[in-house]
């Protein structure tokens, strides 16, 4: 079946003066206009599409890809208001639609806002909401500690920064395990730290434990690289001086660099660390 919002593999099955049109393996047809159509092509040939309603909210196939698809977040930027709501930019010659009782806070042109784009049932619309811990659901988790999951930045709190564990459950980075500077929609990898009572989620960066110290090892490893085989860090740096070069804590650093000591990989002085030849 031919399915809104998200990429369809469809086949060619006949051209007209308004452009050609695909059909799928239930006899389900949707017309790509002329503007999207290949310079070349024959009939049966398949094409990646992605289908949505047009303004004459008939479904209509694209070989633009959007910002966001069904069941997705992203941050959109908002292109206009109007009394039915806003409109935002998702790629898209017709642009997303944001109701007003889907907008957490009220948006403005020009605005950027996190948004979950789904299948309005009583309309059979593509419409998106900034409301995005309604589709989020902890209940039953599909994650459990030490799992490597995907992140998207929510919004920040007065203890760290929420998070999108998965597109599915919400999560939590803790101020003292955030060692970069985070966005709303940035897309990252963590790893699940504590399941905590009630099923939150506590997240970290990277990875946690002795399963942290070889990539850190090898952030440092990088670092001394792109800074001709020294850097101006010892174990007496500030913490500060340390987040700023590596983005890690002075704990992950100082394992780091006793990982690569041991496999003499550098060399430790009083001003700083050596990468050694090979």
């Amino acid at each position: 079946m031919i399915i809104l919002g998200e990429v369809n593999t469809l086949e060619i099955l006949r051209e007209t003066d308004h452009g050609i049109y695909l059909i799928d393996n239930e006899d389900n047809e949707v017309l790509l206009p002329n503007r999207y159509v290949p310079q070349s092509f024959k009939i049966w040939d398949k094409l990646d599409v992605f289908v949505y309603l047009d303004n004459e909210e008939r479904p209509v196939a694209t070989t633009d890809m959007p910002y966001v698809k069904r069941g997705d977040f992203a941050l959109l930027r908002c292109n206009q208001v109007t009394d039915y709501g806003a409109f935002l930019d998702w790629g898209l010659v017709k642009e997303l639609f944001c109701p007003f009782k889907e907008q957490a806070f009220k948006m403005k042109p020009g605005g950027w806002y996190l948004v979950h784009c789904y299948l309005d049932e009583k309309t059979d619309r593509l419409v998106a909401s900034s409301k995005t811990n309604r589709f989020l659901d902890n209940s039953e988790l599909t994650v459990k500690a030490f799992d490597e999951v995907d992140l998207i930045v929510s919004h920040p709190s007065d203890i760290g920064m929420n998070v999108i564990v998965n597109k599915m459950h919400s999560g939590l980075i803790y101020k003292d395990n955030i060692f970069k500077d985070l966005s709303i929609g940035d897309k990252l990898k963590g790893v699940i730290k504590k399941v905590r009572l009630g099923n939150k989620l506590d997240v970290a960066l990277g990875q946690i434990g002795y399963r942290n110290i070889e990539p850190n090892a090898n952030r440092v490893l990088q670092e001394l690289q792109d800074n001709s085989g020294f850097l101006n860090l010892t174990d007496k740096s500030s913490p500060e001086a340390i987040k700023d070069i590596l983005q890690m804590s002075k704990k992950n650093f100082k394992k780091a660099v006793g990982t690569l000591y041991k496999q003499r990989q550098i060399e430790i002085r009083t001003d700083g660390i050596y990468l050694l030849e090979t």
